[in-house]
């Protein structure tokens, strides 16, 4: 054996055999807290309702698995934390490895077959890849401090919007205190690290093979030539070696220790939480189990072990916090909050041995860590915030569920609960007769078809707005133009369409809600059709993806698509080309929900229009603040409305003459708050099948 192949690290020399074995007993004991604090976890995610995961295992897997070593979901839309955490992931993981490594010769290969490895070259290359990844923990967690001591990033501010100064729980300082523990703890193990590796170069510098290949661990050697310099003596540095060995070791432990009970656990919780993700949790809300006897959630256990899962993966990095629009004016809504608080709940309820009763275990109200009737109703459930979680917390079921409890007591406003009950009488959220429903079509010089007594190669699904609010009814008689024109051969429901119910789904009125898509998979199974059209996104998004669920399956596309296919088929050509400036607002339901993103631009640029993209556009969409059924509910008087707050965006574009959009209720949303805002006049609301009808007509359609 050469002199290099028997270069090692001693780990206890000089050490009494009273100490090694207490040592044993503390890691030992450390790693018994850490499997009871598993345990407790886990006892607390079983006390959640049962839930079935669909899809197969291994996809699972190898998506969660992309996820964690990618670091896609962390780096979106925040670079910075995006890196840092990356150097502080794979730093922390290279450095768990080498200490299982240890581990793994010292108390399992070597005492029990004699095997020894860690020696020689393996050992020089496994000094200079962990002394690499001490560097890159320490990095990323300086980082880290800065953005919290120095940058003071709002999004990481934990003051509560849905609570007021004096609230017990308004600020919730412990979680900054958990935030700089944590960071502190990792600094400090990660810098005794690399001083106790120095204090070991020092005092066992008089052995050649020790010294010589003291630069395979670079910053260790710095930092002893430092040390020698200073004037340490290898007999104190071996003191200092001694007492830093215990104090690394025993903080190390202690982390191991805490992992279950505190911030530590999210290395383990959020990995879980994008295992179970569901890839159309807003999109595809659940169904009320045949077996739950009320609906919605009244109790922290009537969640599923799923979402109480997902309150653990929360990391509090704001950015749910930060994307979501009932927040960015004013509302007492935060999504991030509403996890933290229902995560204080089941904490302080499930982690004890025995339940609380019923009563106690109620997550509605105002006491700490329950969830407001005002902050529920703030949500426009416009998936910003499941958008763009990092670790799949899937918040939209959560508030949605919470307000099934709220619509079974009738706690609501009362226009809310007259709006229901008008959609569930007549089938529209107007109160019109069923009969009215295509009277838009008289109007018409030819003929809309009937698509339940004559066939159809495409059935509009027309939906509530564009077939009874007059500004819409004018873009619903154009774009059926447009079809008429392109030789297409279309047909309505007439009365025998209803609301499709998406919202009144995510109001929380389940009942009416299957009522509605039973009706209408009835009457779309009693046409003949080929595929389904609709021009309000609202209800493609509920047929394309929950009325399966109902077994209505039918293939459908929003107009934009079918728009598009049209121009590409020369059906509709093109007469002049419009060379206004313009911006184009992404409706929640075709943009996050459907990732219907090119269509409607590459129709505006097909049209001659110059696009220019607001600062919030496609997945980072600002809602228009109709979803959810909030169109339903009147806004606080004096409060800024989403609608307004991108209206203002909008306005801060040089030249802007048109702010498009591609959907019912934006256009409604829209046009008041460019009145509201004070910019009537200077650019003006279309609808881009507007824009669509004046490039294709020969006669010029006014502003």
């Amino acid at each position: 054996m050469s002199h290099i192949d028997a270069v090692t690290r001693i780990l206890f020399e000089e050490f009494a055999t009273a100490e090694i074995r207490f040592f044993y007993v503390i890691g030992y004991a450390a790693i018994a807290v850490f499997f009871y604090g598993v345990y407790v976890q886990v006892r607390k995610y079983r006390r959640g309702a049962a839930l079935r995961l669909d899809g197969s295992p291994w996809a699972r897997v190898l998506d969660m698995v992309g996820s964690v070593l990618s670091h896609r979901t962390i780096a979106r839309r925040d670079t910075g934390a995006g890196a840092a955490h990356r150097l502080i992931f794979y730093g922390f993981v290279l450095l768990f490895l080498g200490t299982s490594t240890i581990t793994l010769q010292y108390d399992i290969l070597d005492p029990l077959f004699g095997i020894r490895f860690w020696q020689g070259d393996f050992y020089l290359v496994f000094s200079l890849v962990l002394d690499m990844a001490g560097v890159m923990l320490i990095g990323g967690l300086l980082y880290m401090m800065a953005r919290r001591g120095w940058m003071k990033l709002p999004k990481l501010d934990y003051a509560r919007p849905d609570r007021v100064p004096g609230d017990p729980d308004f600020e919730r300082p412990q979680y900054r205190r958990e935030d700089w523990a944590f960071l502190w703890m990792l600094i400090i193990i990660g810098v005794t690290g690399y001083i106790l590796e120095a204090a070991r170069l020092v005092w066992l510098q008089d052995r050649p093979l020790v010294w010589q290949t003291r630069w395979w661990s670079p910053v260790g050697a710095e930092l002893a030539e430092a040390l020698r310099t200073a004037g340490l003596s290898a007999a104190t540095a071996g003191t200092l070696r001694h007492g830093l060995w215990w104090f690394h070791g025993l903080i190390a432990l202690a982390l191991i220790a805490l992992i279950p009970w505190t911030k530590v656990k999210h290395i383990f919780t959020a990995a879980a939480s994008l295992l179970v993700r569901d890839p159309l949790a807003a999109q595809r809300l659940p169904r009320i189990p045949e077996s739950q006897a009320e609906p919605g959630v009244a109790k922290i256990t009537d969640f599923t072990w799923k979402q109480l899962l997902n309150l653990d993966a929360c990391t509090k990095c704001g950015r749910c916090h930060e994307a979501c629009p009932a927040r960015a004016v004013g509302a007492p809504l935060s999504p991030r909050d509403v996890i933290l608080s229902l995560r204080e709940f089941a904490n302080a309820a499930l982690e004890k041995n025995v339940l609380p009763d019923a009563v106690e275990l109620g997550v509605h109200g105002k006491a700490p860590g329950q969830v407001t009737m005002e902050t529920l109703w703030s949500c426009r459930t416009c998936m910003a915030c499941v958008e763009i979680c990092p670790v799949a917390v899937e918040h939209i079921p959560i508030i949605v569920q919470m307000r099934r409890k709220l619509v079974e007591e009738g706690s609501m406003e009362p226009l809310l609960q007259k709006t229901l009950q008008t959609i569930h009488k007549t089938g529209n959220s107007f109160g019109e007769s069923r009969r009215k429903r295509g009277a838009w079509s008289k109007a018409l010089p030819f003929a809309v078809k009937d698509a339940r007594k004559e066939a159809v190669d495409v059935l509009w699904f027309v939906g509530d707005y564009a077939s009874f609010d007059p500004r819409n009814q004018s873009v619903t008689q154009i774009f059926a133009t447009l079809l008429h024109e392109a030789g297409v051969d279309f047909g309505i429901l007439f009365d025998g369409e209803s609301n499709a119910g998406n919202d009144v789904r995510r109001v929380g009125e389940e009942g009416l809600y299957e009522v509605l898509a039973e009706a209408n998979i009835s009457a779309l199974h009693q046409a003949k059709f080929n595929s389904v059209v609709t021009t309000d996104p609202h209800s493609f998004n509920t047929i394309r993806n929950e009325y399966p669920d109902f077994g209505g399956k039918f293939e459908i596309q929003h107009y934009t698509t079918l728009l598009r296919q049209l121009f590409d088929k020369g059906r509709l050509r093109m007469a002049r080309k419009l060379d206004y400036r313009v911006t184009f607002h992404d409706p929640c339901h075709l943009g996050r929900f459907n990732k219907g993103y090119e269509a409607p631009r590459e129709l505006l640029a097909l049209l001659g229009c110059e696009l220019v993209e607001m600062g919030r556009s496609r997945a980072n969409s600002f809602c228009c603040g109709a979803g959810g059924g909030r169109i339903w509910i009147p806004d606080p008087v004096g409060s800024e409305k989403p609608a307004q707050n991108r209206m203002r965006e909008a306005a801060a574009i040089d030249g802007l003459e048109v702010y498009v959009v591609s959907c019912p209720k934006d256009l409604t949303m829209f046009e008041d708050a460019l009145k509201t805002t004070g910019n009537e006049g200077k650019f003006v609301v279309k609808e881009l099948i507007e824009l669509v009808r004046e490039a294709v007509s020969h006669e010029l359609v006014p502003a």
